[in-house]
C-alpha cells in the first residue's frame, strides 16, 4: 500500500494514549493522532524521527496522524490498522503461499460470538478464516513479540479460531510485522502469559500461524515474505 505524502518531524512526547506532540521540519509544533492503543514500547522515544499523514477533512479534530517512527533498530509503522491492508494485498498477490488456495476474499465477515473475522477466504477446498495482528514490539536477538500489553480480546480471537477448526474449516492467525528490525515472532509470555498459553493451545488444535515481514518506507508498506514463528522458549535461543 502507498502513503499519501508524509511530513517528517521529531517526536516530543506521547500522552493520553492517542496523542503525540511533534515538531515539524519547519519548527511548527503540532499535536497528532496516535492510531495505536498498545504500549508501543521502543517506538515512541522522545527525539525520534517520525512521519505524519495529513487529512483535509474539516470535521477531524486533529489534521495529522502518526504513521512511522525511526528507531535505532529499524523503521516502524505504528498505525496498526494498516496491517490489514498489507495482508490484503499479500493475499491478493498470493504472497502467503499456505493461504493461496482461494478465489474470493471478503473482509470483516461476522462470525463467532459477536466478532468479525478480518478476512474470509473461499473458493478452495475449505473456507479459511484469517485473523491479522500487527507486531511492533522488538525484543533482543531480532525477536518480535505479541501482544505488547495484556489483551483479553486477542485471546478471545484465538478461542474463536479454534472453534472454526472444530467446525471443519481452516483458520489462520497472521502476524503482520510492522518493524523492520524483527526477524522472528513469538508470543509475549512475559507480558501476557495467558495469551501465550492460548496461542500454543490453538496451534495444537489446528489453527495455522504465520508471520509476514513488511518493508516500511515513507512512501509505502509492502509484504516481503514469511518469517519464522517460535512458540517455545527453547526455540528462541
Amino acid at each position: 500500500m502507498e502513503f499519501s505524502p508524509l511530513q517528517p518531524g521529531l517526536l516530543l512526547k506521547r500522552y493520553k494514549r492517542f496523542l503525540v506532540d511533534v515538531e515539524l521540519a519547519d519548527g511548527t509544533l503540532v499535536t497528532a493522532h496516535c492510531p495505536n492503543t498498545g504500549a508501543m514500547t521502543g517506538c515512541v522515544d522522545t527525539g525520534a524521527r517520525v512521519w505524519l499523514s495529513t487529512s483535509a477533512n474539516p470535521k477531524r479534530k486533529l489534521a495529522h496522524t502518526l504513521e512511522l517512527v525511526e528507531t535505532d533498530r529499524g523503521r516502524v509503522c505504528v498505525h496498526s490498522s494498516l496491517a490489514n491492508k498489507v495482508v490484503a494485498e499479500a493475499l491478493a498477490a498470493g504472497a502467503i503461499p499456505p493461504l493461496a488456495d482461494h478465489t474470493q476474499c471478503r473482509a470483516e465477515v461476522r462470525y463467532g460470538q459477536g466478532s468479525r473475522i478480518d478476512f474470509l477466504l473461499s473458493g478452495g477446498i475449505a473456507p479459511i478464516y484469517v485473523e491479522v495482528k500487527a507486531v511492533t514490539l522488538l525484543l533482543d536477538e531480532r525477536l518480535g513479540a505479541f501482544p505488547d500489553a495484556v489483551s483479553s480480546r486477542a485471546q478471545k480471537h484465538l478461542d474463536e479460531l479454534e472453534n472454526v477448526v472444530r467446525d471443519g474449516a481452516r483458520s489462520a492467525l497472521v502476524f503482520c510485522v510492522l518493524h523492520e528490525g524483527i526477524q522472528r515472532v513469538a508470543p509475549a509470555d512475559h507480558i501476557d502469559p495467558a495469551y501465550g498459553a492460548a496461542l500454543r493451545r490453538a496451534v495444537q488444535a489446528g489453527v495455522e500461524v504465520y508471520a509476514v515481514a513488511t518493508e516500511v518506507t515513507p512512501k509505502s508498506l509492502k509484504a516481503t515474505g514469511l518469517l519464522p514463528v517460535v512458540l517455545s522458549e527453547t526455540d528462541r535461543e
